[in-house]
């Protein structure tokens, strides 16, 4: 899987107005051209997240869309949102949680077929898996990256002395869902 690439520059030319120390900026359909020329697709990695601080710039592939398309599923709408280190699948068994970014303040999600909703949906930013991008609406890096992601998005905000971390999400796709086939 080749990484995004994208310059510090364009990245920052992505986040205008936010005065912050660490951020992530998402780029839904990053690779809308690639996999799905139509749109964007849902199951696949074709998305961006770019970590950028003072201090450097990282690039990820991610997914930012539901891994399948079914009734009230959530997709997070392009904003700014603030997530905080936590653990993903928290309600769940021991087994099944693990370090990820969660909501620090309510997102806005549509939901198909019933309209958009804010809320504290558990719209968490975690790792994917190899034969899924593992979402309900949440964002989701490859199991590969995952890692790597993870340790530096703490080791950033720890260097920035900062809680929270913003997340911006930008939609460069057209406004349509494809299953990648």
């Amino acid at each position: 899987m080749t990484k995004p690439k994208q310059s510090k520059q364009e990245t920052k030319s992505l986040l205008p107005g936010l005065d912050y120390p660490v951020a992530l900026l998402a780029v839904r359909g990053y690779y809308s051209k690639t996999f799905a020329p139509e749109g964007n697709n849902i199951g696949v990695y074709d998305d961006a997240i770019f970590l950028v601080s003072e201090y450097g710039h990282y690039p990820f592939n991610a997914n930012t869309d539901p891994s399948t398309l079914k009734p009230r599923v959530a997709r997070l709408k392009a904003g700014v949102w603030q997530y905080r280190l936590g653990i993903h699948n928290i309600n769940k068994a021991k087994h099944r949680q693990y370090p990820a970014l969660v909501q620090a303040a309510p997102v806005t999600v549509s939901r198909v077929g019933a309209g958009d909703d804010t809320g504290w949906f558990g719209i968490n930013i975690h790792k994917g898996s190899n034969n899924s991008t593992s979402s309900e609406g949440c964002q989701t890096i490859p199991p590969s990256q995952w890692g790597s992601f993870y340790e530096l998005v703490k080791m950033e905000m720890k260097r920035a002395g900062v809680k929270t971390i913003p997340y911006v999400l930008v939609d460069k796709s057209p406004n349509t869902w494809h299953k990648n086939v």
